[in-house]
């Protein structure tokens, strides 16, 4: 019996190590780790706010390209419901899950309505007309959704008003931003939020996936040391061929399943101390870092989950008003008037800021400056002239379009043209 067992196990050695040498942690691709660098206060916030503005460089020949984030957020999509299947599955058999997979269960319905929300708001094409990075990791999509990204990571994905009127605000120290780019962040903020959604989650379900492999390891195990318990090893010895990293939860697992069933077992775990040990590591270590792991998926999911809920409580108007230096600007209206008008009025008078600057070499606020500097012009009793209105949507808007060099389409000159000569025909009667 025992020259038996030792010829066993001789032959289980030796199959052993023609397997050995290629479970190892899988090395994750940056698109697959969560968003998760420094940890900055609102200070800190700020100053990188300025330095991610220095590191912009915006695409000027940029002739629109392939839209990367509606795919992106139908890939996301995809993502996030096999991923809640998968968990729920394994609700429904009776297996333990990890507290942030439970966050997803609880709130799957509100990454649904958010996804929607974002498709919505994201027709095809839109993102061509926001100014493009020419340069880093997100060269080629839209300025403002990258300032999202950076925004997300330094926060751990909880996004709150304070810290992104504070982050804006310095950004636009160095490089202002258009009032379309404005309007766009709380789309960028949802979309990058539910990227890093998908990256939390992809780390879950990927440990969910090895906890399962290792579970059939041990089924096996345990069914063979039941009837033969010389032949463990052997098993063993066919999981090596199959090679499954070890993971930290594959090795979780295994081990706590593992440990406690009888002296047939020891031999399996003593293999994977010493696998471990070659990787400079321990079994005790892996729980640790297991731990830890559970805990910062669980936080960047509630995290995510809470801003998520802030994109949709926050009046994204007063955010556009106290964030864009068009406003700034236009609040200084010789004539007192803007500041008071109503929202849409206001709003009218920035779509015309919008519409000049597209056809002119000059940025917004250099526009809404000189729509200033002719008010300025005007007779102090001239009430009307000193107003801005009047040369963005009123009689003045030829003379602003002029200082502002614009180049007027065929169409649209034509268009003029006609009314100027009926205007001409008019008083010529």
């Amino acid at each position: 019996m025992i020259g038996s067992l030792k010829e066993t196990v001789d032959t289980a050695i030796d199959r052993l190590k023609a397997a050995a040498g290629n479970a190892t942690e899988p090395t994750a691709s940056s698109d697959d780790k969560p968003m998760r660098a420094e940890l900055f206060t609102v200070s800190q916030l700020e100053q990188h706010a300025k330095t991610v503005a220095g590191w912009h460089k915006i695409n000027e020949a940029d002739d629109g390209g392939p839209d990367r984030l509606l795919p992106r957020l139908v890939q996301n999509e995809v993502a996030l419901r096999e991923a809640h299947t998968l968990l729920t599955d394994a609700v429904k058999s009776g297996a333990r899950i990890t507290p942030a997979a439970e966050w997803l269960i609880d709130n799957y319905h509100l990454v649904e309505e958010q996804i929607r929300t974002a498709r919505r708001h994201l027709p095809k094409g839109y993102n061509r007309e926001l100014p493009k990075l020419l340069n880093g990791p997100s060269a080629g999509t839209p300025r403002v959704y990258d300032i999202a990204l950076e925004l997300i990571s330094h926060s751990h994905g909880r996004v709150d008003l304070e810290g992104l009127l504070a982050f804006v605000a310095s950004y636009q120290t160095i490089q202002p931003l258009l009032l379309g780019e404005l309007w766009a962040i709380p789309i960028m903020l949802r979309l990058a939020l539910i990227e890093n959604l998908r990256r939390v989650v992809a780390n879950v379900t990927a440990g969910r996936r090895d906890r399962q492999r290792a579970g059939f390891w041990v089924e096996r195990m345990l069914a063979v040391s039941a009837k033969e318990p010389a032949n463990v090893v052997l098993v063993l010895a066919d999981m090596i061929k199959e090679s499954p990293p070890l993971t930290s939860p594959f090795v979780s697992e295994l081990t706590s399943r593992l440990q406690g069933q009888g002296p047939a077992l020891l031999f399996p775990l003593s293999w994977l101390e010493h696998r471990l040990a070659e990787q400079g590591n321990t079994i005790e270590q892996v729980f640790q870092l297991v731990s830890q792991s559970q805990a910062a998926h669980q936080v960047d999911i509630s995290n995510t989950i809470g801003s998520l809920r802030f994109l949709g409580s926050t009046d994204w108007r007063d955010f556009v008003e106290n964030t864009s230096v068009v406003e700034r600007a236009l609040r200084s209206d010789p004539a007192g008037v803007y500041a008071k008008m109503d929202f849409a009025t206001r709003n009218d008078y920035r779509h015309a800021v919008e519409e000049i600057t597209k056809r002119s070499p000059s940025t917004e606020l250099q526009v809404a400056e000189f729509a200033l500097d002719l008010c300025n012009q005007a007779p102090v009793t001239d009430s009307c002239q000193r107003h801005v209105g009047y040369f963005f949507v009123g009689e003045g808007r030829a003379r602003l379009e002029k200082v502002a060099h614009v180049r007027l389409n065929p169409r649209l000159a034509l268009r003029r043209l006609k009314g100027a000569s009926r205007l001409l025909a008019y008083v010529g009667s």
